[in-house]
């Protein structure tokens, strides 16, 4: 067993992933008290180049035609067959639909223990969300090899980023062409509708709005503002927004200046599509909701007290 992490880098369609940036920013402080060396594991065809500013000691690059998209059977046999052979320290994947396809079924093949939902590294331990993230736990890195599913805003992503390209050295894939899924396409979003991530002010509601009626306040409230509304996923799953206005892992990342969430509780899932956010502000009236801990702001007031008395002092300002 080596000292090393292994960070496994997800990218789509051409484009290296936040998360990713993330990931090696949080190897790269935890690699101080392991005292192993940061490995970016990037995985594809004919894509190394999407390496040049990853953040890491070393690149290891497997290249294989059935990689060139991302599918879960292709990603576990390869990634099984590295990490039994490379015994790493840490395995690092994202606290995504991507890295959860993957690390629960590697944990399984290889008796590896797993530790999800993990926010933080602090002197070697990890601190990891559980309950929906209204409670932290603490410990020590399990052996041989610890496989982590990490959230996103605990790390700044451009601490991820380096201009100067790593090394990258090259591994070959085990046998992987007896797939049992197989990527056929793409299947885009309809565009017709405002792009949420490309919005400077979204006032984002979730599940503590009640009924589809109330999202009238919420929409009076973003036009007072000049901004855009949008939601998290059960507000979506209910029908009373369209799937584009969706923030989170099932839906889009966003980088507004500002981001007001009234109602939402913080769930990984949601937090992951906002820490790019350059103010978040928080109205939720339990106050061990997980979205206080990113927000740069908070109340603990009713958004029925809140928004409409808001709403007006906007329009007389």
């Amino acid at each position: 067993m080596t000292q090393d992490i292994y960070v496994i880098i997800e990218h789509l369609q051409g484009n290296i992933l936040d998360i990713s940036y993330v990931m090696l920013a949080a190897a790269k402080e935890l690699s101080v008290t392991t005292g192993g060396n940061v490995t970016a594991v990037l995985l594809g065809e004919n894509c190394k180049e999407l390496s040049s500013d990853l953040n890491a000691d070393t690149v290891l690059y497997i290249e294989h035609k059935s990689l060139a998209h991302f599918t879960s059977d292709a990603y576990q046999n390869a990634l099984t067959d590295l990490i039994e052979k490379e015994n790493p320290r840490v395995v690092m994947f994202g606290n995504t639909s991507i890295g959860s396809d993957i690390a629960g079924v590697i944990s399984a093949r290889l008796g590896l223990p797993l530790i999800n939902s993990c926010k933080k590294f602090e002197n070697g331990k990890y601190i990891s969300q559980i309950c929906g993230g209204k409670i932290n736990v603490e410990g020590d890195l399990p052996e041989p090899t610890a496989l982590i599913t990490l959230l996103p805003g605990g790390y700044k992503l451009e601490n991820g980023k380096t201009d100067k390209p790593p090394e990258i050295t090259q591994h070959d894939p085990p046998s992987i062409d007896n797939l049992r899924i197989k990527f056929l396409e793409y299947i885009e979003p309809d565009t017709s509708d405002v792009d949420i991530s490309n919005e400077k002010i979204l006032v984002s509601v979730g599940r503590g709005i009640q009924t589809e009626d109330n999202i009238e306040l919420i929409e009076e409230l973003a036009q007072a503002l000049g901004g855009t509304v949008c939601a998290s996923r059960p507000v979506v799953d209910q029908g009373w927004l369209p799937s584009s206005r969706m923030v989170g892992k099932s839906g889009k990342s966003v980088k507004p200046k500002i981001y007001l969430a009234i109602g939402i509780s913080g769930a990984p899932e949601h937090v992951e599509g906002i820490t790019e956010s350059d103010t978040i502000i928080a109205i939720n009236t339990d106050p061990t909701a997980p979205i206080f801990e990113i927000a740069d702001y908070g109340s603990e007031i009713d958004l029925f007290d809140f928004v409409e008395v808001l709403t007006e002092m906007i329009k007389e300002a």
